[in-house]
């Protein structure tokens, strides 16, 4: 066979898969939401004569396409295997996996975003704490790279410059330190938030320093379904799964959760959704912007507020014992300005919990 033969051939097969990709993108019907990446995908955008004039339609458009290319979970698999194999770069997607452990890369300490968060805690406790007799508190979850960064070669944040700085910034609350308590195996492998298990002395130490003594005689459930976690979609290489355990007690089994968002009684562990896209969501039906757990056993009438991330609905169930209501606000989904229309701040404990990577990326909080 000649060259020039050899060259058509080649020619004509280059052409006819590029042809077949573009029919099925043209035809195929979108997806709206990628499991693996765990986010919604570029959709077809508006086309005008304004927005192709602007450049828009197709910036858009490469998006789009991106998003929406014909085995494009395959195609990011096979890249991540030449970046990790071939090439030995140390992370894909910002993100590496160090003895089995997926871990995103935090780096680097963005202060701006410490201020922005501090302000806006500030501003709670002006408008709704300073003058309600409430014991106030305040920790930071680090996350995985805190422990993994070092010994791999990753850059990694200040961390005990963060925690300075937003002890400084938020001197109106008692710092209450736990990164001792935790190490890389108390987060999943393939996700980024800790394990309900691991973590009871995390929930003790808590109460303890803000002078709450819980119960924690728990038994250990398992789901059988297995745990592929944000990291999985986001690294395209194939992970071990993680399972999902959870904490129960004589005390839980009698604490009422009431999702006030949507005005519904829930279940501290929602196994429907532990079944759903993501299964982290299984603790209090995940990013809710308001809850409360009611402890009708409760000991004493103490109330804790938390202002806190998707870490805290693992840990609330486990500070429950000590309390008879606690309150859990995401302000990431409802306005700092409209608290005063849905909850009673006077006399409680109040515990700032917010994990370094919505702190260093606190333009969500609202």
């Amino acid at each position: 066979m000649t060259d020039k033969i050899k060259n058509v051939i080649l020619s004509v097969v280059f052409s006819a898969l590029v042809l077949t990709v573009f029919i099925v993108c043209l035809f195929a019907p979108p997806k709206q939401f990628s499991n693996s990446e765990r986010r919604e995908l570029a959709q077809f955008p508006d086309l005008s004569l304004s927005s192709v004039a602007s450049g828009s339609f197709m910036s858009s458009f490469e998006e789009y396409a991106a998003d929406q290319f014909p085995a494009r979970d395959l195609f990011r698999t096979v890249k991540a295997y030449i970046s990790k194999y071939v090439f030995a770069h140390k992370s894909n997607n910002d993100i590496y996996v160090a003895d089995g452990i997926a871990c995103k890369t935090e780096y680097p300490l963005n202060t701006d975003s410490l201020l922005y968060a501090s302000k806006k805690f500030r501003y709670l406790y002006d408008s709704y704490l300073r003058d309600n007799n409430c014991n106030i508190y305040l920790s930071v979850i680090p996350d995985k790279n805190a422990f993994l960064a070092k010994d791999n070669g990753q850059l990694s944040l200040d961390y005990d410059a963060l925690y300075s700085y937003i002890e400084e910034k938020n001197d109106f609350a008692k710092f209450i330190h736990i990164e001792n308590l935790l190490s890389a195996d108390d987060y999943y492998a393939t996700d980024t938030h800790w394990k309900q298990e691991n973590i009871v002395d995390v929930a003790e130490f808590l109460a303890s320093s803000m002078g709450t003594e819980l119960t924690s005689d728990f038994a250990v459930n398992e789901t059988d379904i297995p745990f592929f976690g944000v990291y999985s979609g986001q690294s395209a290489l194939p992970l071990k799964s993680d399972t999902i355990r959870y904490l129960t007690s004589d005390y839980l089994k009698n604490c009422k959760a009431y999702d006030h968002q949507n005005d519904k009684k829930i279940d501290l562990y929602d196994m429907e959704k532990a079944n759903g896209k993501d299964p982290y969501e299984m603790y209090l039906s995940g990013p809710l912007s308001l809850v409360t757990i009611d402890n009708t056993d409760a000991k004493s009438d103490k109330e804790l507020i938390i202002f806190r991330d998707s870490f805290g609905s693992a840990i609330a169930p486990l500070l429950a014992s000590g309390y008879s209501k606690i309150t859990l606000i995401d302000i990431r989904y409802l306005s700092s300005h409209m608290l005063s229309r849905f909850v009673d701040f006077s006399n409680s404990d109040i515990l700032f919990l917010y994990s370094t990577s919505v702190l260093n990326n606190s333009n969500t909080l609202k």
